[in-house]
């Protein structure tokens, strides 16, 4: 049975933990005495107990984050109360800063702070260890510091076979982020450290030898160092194969010639850049400390859809200090015009140990106390105004980021001159009939949008009825849909065999 239980909670099966790879794979003489274990958050919590119990561990290795750390506490708190003797080990960003008074943290025996690649083969060596003077020396809460890249082995044989067929492969070739925005824990990652180009691309191979198809990469700003960004895509270019799909993080303001080249030569929705604006206006750029070139900004988005087939992923954030509701709305309005496949809405959050709290008195910030720490409201947003904020970006998510209703977005959007104040109307009118934002079937979404057009829009019966069938026939594997007020008072989709993927969907293909 192994001595050590390494496990975490995730958010869906189709997510592979990426830091439980890597401290497994830095263990060590200690990698065969030890184990991996994912569970997910809608689990109950005595299986999982009963599942960790059932390796007779020495010691138990969390991985704490912001949407996992409500469940793993109920899941530690039986743990303790069963095998107290177990040694219960945390980490994670969720308790890496302002751990002091966590429910959590309470619980554990030790917690590490930072990147515990090495640091967590350390801490086991000592805890099995014969000395005990050594034992009761550790600390309860330890620093990991940032480890050399050099001295970190790459996690990537530790990708299953399942893992391969099933989830998502997270891939990094570097860490931190040179920037400072102060709602980002990626801010105190200072400075950016590199792997090893060479080892990294004969990792990268080694998964494609083994059919990968899906690499998502989490470095916060892929764009950053040229060379670097040019040797990865062309490394993956050349090895293209039908079905493969990459994700980047990519710092919006820099697309210098030589990557908008090779960018061009990608296949259509193969690829996706998430670029993070959060803002267009300058006032609270400044005040979050948030360095970007909006016309550079701008140029290269309208470049990334007129001329490459990238999927573009665009981020913007409701509630920071100094931009209220109408300013968002224009800057909304400004990034629909870029042409961005999505547009993820999100509320701010307050994570733990970002600088953002320096904004708390003069701003009126309020979070929720628990996670994700949300936005409640400000000094320039009431909770009233938050709330629809939230339901907006709720449905903005069902509808607009699906790719279900690209060509009834085009007909809402010539309803009103402002695209936000268009969407916005639509969600009020949804909400008020539905009185939810979540568990809303496709049809009956389908059916609430055909209605507020023909309703609250005046757009003609067969005019809306057409549109909407023309998004849904679209897709393939769709049963049909039957759309009442209309003549027919039904309208079929074809029935076929496979569903497209979201990226698919917004270049009309499954």
């Amino acid at each position: 049975m192994p001595e050590i239980v390494l496990a975490t909670l995730n958010a869906k099966y189709i997510h592979s933990s990426f830091g439980l790879r890597y401290l497994m794979a830095n263990l060590g003489p200690l990698r065969e005495r030890a184990c991996m274990m994912e569970f997910q958050i809608n689990q109950a919590p005595l299986e999982i107990v009963e599942a960790v119990l059932a390796q007779e561990p020495s010691i138990v290795g969390f991985g704490i984050y912001i949407w996992n750390v409500v469940e793993t506490t109920e899941v530690l708190g039986m743990l303790r109360k069963l095998r107290p003797e177990i040694r219960i080990v945390l980490g994670g960003p969720e308790v890496s800063y302002e751990w002091d008074g966590q429910p959590i943290v309470a619980l554990a025996d030790h917690v590490i702070t930072g990147e515990a690649d090495l640091k967590f083969a350390e801490v086991c060596g000592v805890l099995l260890g014969e000395d005990e003077a050594a034992k009761v020396a550790l600390p309860k809460v330890m620093a990991a510091g940032l480890p050399t890249l050099e001295k970190v082995a790459l996690p990537y044989e530790l990708y299953t076979k399942d893992d391969l067929a099933n989830r998502i492969l997270y891939v990094e070739a570097s860490r931190g982020c040179p920037f400072t925005c102060e709602f980002c824990l990626s801010s105190l990652d200072v400075p950016v450290r590199a792997f090893a180009l060479e080892a990294f691309l004969q990792a990268m191979q080694g998964l494609l030898d083994r059919g990968a198809l899906t690499f998502k990469f989490v470095d916060r700003t892929f764009n950053l160092h040229l060379p670097t960004s040019m040797a990865i895509l062309r490394f993956f270019l050349d090895r293209w194969r039908d079905g493969m799909f990459l994700h980047f993080e990519m710092v919006p303001d820099r697309l210098p010639e030589q990557l908008r080249g090779i960018i061009r030569e990608f296949p259509a929705g193969a690829v996706q850049f998430e670029v993070g604006i959060q803002t267009f206006d300058e006032a609270t750029s400044k005040n979050i400390s948030r360095r970007q070139n909006l016309t550079r900004l701008e140029d290269n988005l309208h470049f990334l859809r007129e001329q490459t087939g990238i999927h573009v992923h665009a981020d913007l954030i409701v509630g920071l200090p100094g931009e209220d509701v109408a300013s968002f709305g224009r800057g909304f309005d400004r990034l629909v015009k870029m042409g961005p496949q999505e547009i993820q809405v999100g509320i701010l959050k307050r994570l733990r140990g970002t600088p953002i709290v320096r904004h708390d008195a003069e701003y009126e910030m309020k979070y929720s106390p628990v996670p994700p720490y949300e936005m409640l409201e400000n000094r320039d947003i009431p909770f009233v105004e938050m709330q629809r904020m939230r339901r907006f970006a709720r449905y903005w998510d069902m509808v607009a980021n699906s790719g279900n209703f690209t060509a009834v977005l085009d007909l809402l959007w010539q309803q009103n001159e402002s695209p936000f104040v268009a969407f916005m109307a639509f969600a009020e009118s949804l909400y008020k009939k539905l009185k939810r934002t979540h568990q809303i079937a496709l049809p009956v979404l389908a059916q609430s949008l055909f209605d507020y057009l023909v309703q609250e829009c005046a757009v003609p019966v067969e005019l809306a009825a057409s549109t909407m069938m023309q998004d849904w026939n679209r897709v393939p594997g769709r049963e049909g849909l039957r759309l009442s007020g209309t003549k027919a008072g039904e309208r079929e989709g074809p029935k076929k065999s496979t569903a497209g993927s979201r990226q698919a969907r917004h270049v009309g293909v499954g």
